[in-house]
């Protein structure tokens, strides 16, 4: 790969789905829970799509519940703790990720992190990955007062970085992400390869580009390369 050019300024990510693989993690802390009351674990590849919707979703897909149960709080809150104390056990970056931005970074194209995860365990978890150091912004659900869809976070990346938002990619593996991507300006991609949680496949989200493995990515952010 000889010509590196982009015609963007920079490139966000989604953290959970998008840039690492930390279903195996989060599902691990969620059948914790069933576990510890003498439930019977659930499968990973049935709850792996939840963890799209972080504890919300692991919690309605373990349990049936929704944030307005009375058992809610109290669940969400010994997830946290269970999570917090294995952040990263199995997880790790999907495949191509890591060549994907060791190419980014050799183009000197900026590129960060905008998740819906909190900073109690976006910050840890992104310096134990080795990524907080790497990208020019890392904005978790709690950064602002908003999260995704709603597009400040987005913005507030972009402003953060002064990286015009109009020049700029954010990748995604909901539909969350591409409506927040949207409304901030942005182009956006699908990750079919994540979780996409939501009930609406990838392709009916309404993204500028659709992929099915990370380094379908390097085409679209150095189109003319080598």
């Amino acid at each position: 790969m000889n010509n590196l050019s982009s015609p963007y300024a920079g490139i966000f990510f989604d953290l959970d789905g998008t840039l690492a693989d930390t279903a195996p993690d989060l599902v691990a802390a969620t059948n914790k829970l069933l576990i510890a009351r003498n439930l019977a674990p659930k499968p990973y590849e049935f709850l792996r799509p939840f963890a799209s919707a972080g504890a919300r979703g692991l919690l309605e897909g373990a349990f049936g519940i929704a944030p307005d149960h009375e058992d809610f709080v109290v669940l969400r809150d010994e997830f946290f703790s269970n999570y917090e104390n294995a952040l990263l056990v199995d997880s790790k970056l999907f495949d191509g990720i890591a060549h994907l931005l060791d190419q980014m970074d050799k183009a000197k194209l900026p590129w960060g992190i905008i998740t819906n995860k909190s900073e109690r365990f976006t910050n840890p978890l992104t310096d134990l990955m080795g990524l907080r150091q790497r990208a020019a912004s890392t904005v978790s659900g709690d950064t602002t007062p908003y999260s995704k869809p709603h597009p400040e976070p987005i913005l507030h990346a972009a402003r953060s970085t002064n990286i015009d938002p109009t020049k700029s990619i954010y990748v995604g593996d909901d539909i969350r992400d591409v409506l927040a991507g949207k409304a901030a300006g942005m182009k956006t991609v699908a990750a079919a390869y994540g979780y996409c949680g939501c009930k609406e496949p990838p392709e009916a989200w309404g993204a500028d580009y659709i992929i099915n493995h990370p380094a379908e990515l390097l085409q679209i952010i150095f189109p003319n390369r080598e």
